[in-house]
């Protein structure tokens, strides 16, 4: 509990989590406000269709996440937490589960908050929570948040430079994942095998999927499942390596 509690407040006795914390809300649901405010008749609203910009509050939650793991670094005072707690992996462990804590928080307020947002903005759209993909869509977003910060914290982790792990994150997430569609023949097959598409899949992701005439390999709980790993992998190879570069 000791190192639960200070990672918290390593955590938040800096602006920049409060900072990505605030955009990671305000963003999607400001997208969200705008693009169901100009949606006309003939485009069908649904609950998955209310999500459509949980991406951006995932992106900046990488980023806070990233931000977590190589600031510390940077600092020197992730050493001083390895001489207090000589195993790393519990340090470590602490410090992903605060991480984790506030990422699900924000995934809970943005998959919420799109969701109220879109029944204002369209009160005449069915967009009652009737079915379990209508809770998967919104409530989902807990999950996928939650893992999109795990995975940051391991990038983080394994790369270590603040600037690197950054522009990593943002590369894959704002370029490379898109580009890949143009490559001739095989990018859309290649696509639905991206860590955020497969998140998009989960939670939300109707509208990306119907635009782009998608055919899925995997259903929502396998595309979970295969996030969940490749969060998981990076997460444990980014401690296999502190513990390495520390010890």
């Amino acid at each position: 509990m000791n190192v639960l509690r200070a990672e918290r407040i390593k955590l938040f006795s800096t602006r920049a989590p409060w900072w990505c914390t605030a955009l990671a809300i305000v963003a999607p649901l400001a997208f969200t406000a705008i693009f169901m405010g100009l949606a006309g008749r003939e485009f069908q609203i649904n609950v998955g269709n209310t999500q459509a910009a949980s991406a951006q509050g995932r992106t900046v939650v990488l980023v806070l996440a990233v931000l977590a793991a190589t600031s510390e670094i940077n600092w020197g005072t992730l050493r001083l937490t390895f001489q207090a707690v000589p195993s790393r992996v519990p340090a470590l462990l602490a410090k992903v589960t605060v991480v984790g804590a506030l990422c699900t928080c924000i995934g809970l307020v943005v998959g919420f908050g799109s969701w109220a947002i879109s029944l204002m903005l369209q009160p005449n759209a069915d967009l009652a929570l009737h079915t379990g993909a209508d809770w998967r869509s919104v409530l989902g977003q807990c999950l996928t948040f939650l893992l999109t910060g795990i995975l940051g914290v391991g990038v983080g982790l394994l790369l270590r430079s603040t600037a690197l792990a950054l522009t990593l994150v943002l590369v894959w997430t704002q370029l490379l994942e898109g580009l890949v569609m143009l490559i001739p023949r095989v990018g859309k097959d290649i696509y639905q095998w991206m860590p955020f598409y497969a998140a998009d899949q989960f939670a939300g992701g109707n509208l990306l999927r119907t635009t782009l005439q998608l055919s899925p390999p995997m259903g929502p709980w396998g595309y979970l499942g295969y996030f969940a790993a490749i969060s998981v992998v990076v997460f444990a190879a980014g401690v296999a390596v502190t513990q390495r570069r520390d010890a």
